[in-house]
């Protein structure tokens, strides 16, 4: 970062890290959809309850962000990570009792994410120039992307390859989330004796007062700020979910591995797009670049469904995953402007944006009721509502009022 305050670069490398984490977890937790279909022979709707389990949790984000002005980042950050190792834990005697057993214990890592993610956001949000923020933030999501890489990968030669020869075994999860589990456990202990610097939400990186209203919810780009966020989480889970049914539908008989090893490449376009986006948003406003990649998101998808239908169905595949490029700045684009300029709201305002995040619950599974009762092609076109919403936040709805 060009010349941020040094007292600020441990706390922002510590976070990054979180970033990792979170990210890999929840990238896990998509990517083994296909798997437990197999294993637990789910049908289009039971599929997507992963998702609905963990991206459900975020309905605690509001408490949440009213809970880290009581007990401060540090403490919030601690809870969450004891959570998330807590949970996969609970996950090796969870899947022993079948999938909602393994349900259950997905929802208690789930919250300690919540409670990473809505502490995360606005402390590096918080740590330097207000005008650097989304080039932070997509920094700290690059990392965040580089796990979504990885996970996949872990995915597909810890648990998917472990089968090979016989019938998918959900126990095949255990061994890999008790490791999960562990490193976190470490994680925390690590954490508890670090020092991380509270940041006062009235004050900027530099110590200057400014005024502001007297809630959070007085602020309207915070609201659709935070609808944004939830219209994203369906197009950036909504991609890698229908993935493989897609890919059938094209003509294309790849293995549960293979398409595993595939999603890596939809990943690692958001990562390679956000390591650019640290130096684009340096250039360009967080509102040219989230119109931009919405807007260029749809052409992609659209050209995706067009080819497809014309028997192209490469080129049709590499559009649809391609369009992670585009999705990849998303995230800190719209987190940046919803938060601007809500100062010492912003934990409160955190937690009112990342509720949002349960998009990712409800929207795939609507999306896979109309998959089992209309259509694939169908289903996907709802990503195309998302994106008009984005573009119309990036455009008007981000404007302070």
């Amino acid at each position: 970062m060009q010349k941020e305050n040094s007292k600020f670069l441990f706390p922002l490398i510590v976070m990054a890290s979180l970033f990792f984490l979170f990210g890999f977890i929840t990238t896990m937790n998509n990517s083994l959809i296909d798997y437990l279909k197999d294993a637990f022979r789910l049908n289009e709707v039971e599929k997507q309850l992963p998702n609905t389990f963990f991206y459900g949790a975020y309905i605690l984000s509001i408490p949440v962000g009213y809970l880290l002005n009581r007990i401060g980042y540090k403490n919030g950050v601690l809870a969450g990570l004891a959570l998330v190792s807590a949970g996969f834990f609970l996950c090796i005697p969870g899947v022993a009792n079948g999938y909602y057993g393994f349900l259950i214990a997905v929802s208690v890592f789930a919250v300690g994410v919540v409670l990473l993610q809505v502490a995360a956001n606005p402390y590096v949000n918080a740590l330097g120039k207000p005008e650097t923020a989304a080039s932070r933030l997509t920094l700290t999501n690059a990392l965040n992307s580089l796990a979504t890489v990885v996970a996949p990968i872990f995915v597909s030669m810890l648990i998917v390859s472990a089968n090979t020869g016989g019938a998918a075994d959900p126990k095949a999860v255990q061994g890999p989330f008790a490791g999960i589990g562990i490193v976190t456990l470490v994680i925390v202990v690590i954490m508890f004796f670090l020092h991380l610097p509270e940041i006062k939400g009235d004050e900027t990186a530099e110590g200057l007062a400014k005024k502001f209203k007297s809630s959070a919810y007085k602020y309207p780009h915070m609201w659709l700020g935070s609808l944004a966020i939830f219209f994203y989480m369906g197009v950036e889970i909504g991609i890698p979910s229908f993935f493989a049914d897609y890919s059938a539908k094209l003509g294309f008989t790849f293995d549960g591995e293979m398409r595993t090893k595939l999603l890596a490449y939809y990943w690692l376009g958001l990562m390679i797009g956000r390591i650019l986006g640290i130096f684009i948003l340096r250039k360009y406003s967080a509102s040219q670049i989230l119109s931009f990649n919405a807007v260029f998101g749809a052409v992609m998808l659209l050209l995706s469904l067009v080819l497809g239908k014309m028997n192209m169905g490469s080129v049709a595949l590499v559009l649809f995953l391609g369009t992670g490029l585009m999705h990849s700045i998303m995230w800190p684009c719209i987190y940046n402007l919803a938060l601007e300029d809500l100062g010492p709201h912003s934990k409160v305002g955190s937690g009112v944006i990342a509720t949002s995040v349960i998009g990712a619950a409800i929207l795939p599974i609507a999306m896979g009721g109309i998959q089992k009762n209309i259509g694939l092609v169908l289903a996907i076109c709802c990503l195309f509502v998302y994106y008009a919403y984005i573009t119309f936040f990036a455009v008007k709805g981000s404007k302070i009022r």
